[in-house]
């Protein structure tokens, strides 16, 4: 009892809007109602916190994308303005040495003198400069703010991590202690064997097998119907103990989905064995009495080697 209420108050913490507890001397049992609501809230506090941090990470990969770019347009920038500069520079030199502004002989000019075209050079190179110096601001910018944004995400993704960290231990509380609410089949003696039943209602099987039903069709969202009594055949069907949980229709193999579905179900049917009074379970060609998995023989069809459903037979 002081562990579940201790849960809870951890939830409560951990803001998922749950409802405040009472003293650990007066809690109520949670209801299994209440539990599969806790439950949910937590699956998609983490859905939450995972959708943000991806967010998050795609923010930076942009930023460090930009950062790139406006070191690039610094790069050619710069060699427009090395050029730019030696030009000058030659020009000045020449124009010195010569003693002749115009620089006729070197560069005649279109129109004009040749002061004009070292006025124009000099002008170019001003604008040059001026595109550098900007590229050079907007560069370091971008990484200052990669650099910002980085660290925020990782203080954020430490965050989340301890988040989701502390909301999957407390899922995986709740989860115990539904399992813990799973009721014991009906028959159950003592002694832990298992006292015959009578198949009976609409539906012909017997109680044990209903109870194992409705949890599984309440615990798990099935794809197709279920297929139980059968006359004839042999088998436990016809004696209303077992049940066929279709995992695809038409004699078809299920998809990956419902194949993962398939594997579910039988784990938790042979988990649950002993309290339900499960005989055995038969998927995929193979059955399970509760000490394994064993092989079994080719019976020349998907239906016929429960390919495509979950066989649990009941005692």
């Amino acid at each position: 009892m002081a562990r579940a209420n201790f849960a809870i108050g951890l939830i409560a913490a951990t803001a998922v809007a749950l409802s405040a507890t009472t003293p650990a001397s007066a809690a109520p049992k949670p209801t299994e109602k209440q539990l599969r609501a806790e439950l949910k809230q937590l699956n998609s506090k983490i859905d939450t916190l995972i959708e943000s941090y991806n967010a998050k990470r795609v923010e930076l990969t942009k930023a460090k994308k930009a950062a790139e770019t406006a070191k690039q347009r610094l790069a050619t920038a710069q060699q427009g303005l090395d050029q730019a500069e030696r030009k000058v520079a030659e020009l000045a030199t020449l124009r010195y040495q010569n003693g002749d502004p115009a620089l006729s002989s070197l560069i005649p000019p279109p129109t004009g003198s040749g002061a004009a075209v070292l006025e124009q050079l000099t002008s170019d190179q001003v604008a040059m400069v001026q595109a550098v110096t900007t590229a050079r601001d907007e560069t370091k910018q971008a990484s200052d703010d990669a650099a910002a944004l980085a660290a925020r995400i990782k203080a954020n993704a430490d965050d989340v991590g301890k988040e989701k960290d502390q909301a999957e231990g407390l899922i995986k509380d709740i989860q115990q202690r539904l399992q813990n609410l799973i009721p014991y089949g009906p028959g159950r003696k003592s002694d832990g064997s298992w006292a015959p039943e009578l198949p009976g209602g609409s539906d012909n099987i017997t109680p044990r097998m209903r109870t194992i039903r409705g949890l599984i069709e309440k615990n798990f969202k099935l794809p197709f119907d279920v297929g139980c009594f059968r006359s004839g055949g042999g088998g436990e069907h016809p004696l209303g103990r077992a049940c066929d949980f279709m995992m695809s229709s038409g004699g078809t193999m299920p998809g990956a989905a419902n194949n993962t579905l398939g594997d579910q179900i039988a784990a938790w049917a042979l988990k649950n064995q002993d309290k339900l009074g499960v005989k055995y379970v038969i998927w995929k060609q193979r059955i399970n009495m509760g000490s394994g998995w064993r092989a079994m023989e080719d019976r020349g069809s998907i239906t016929e080697n429960h390919y495509d459903h979950v066989h649990i037979s009941m005692n």
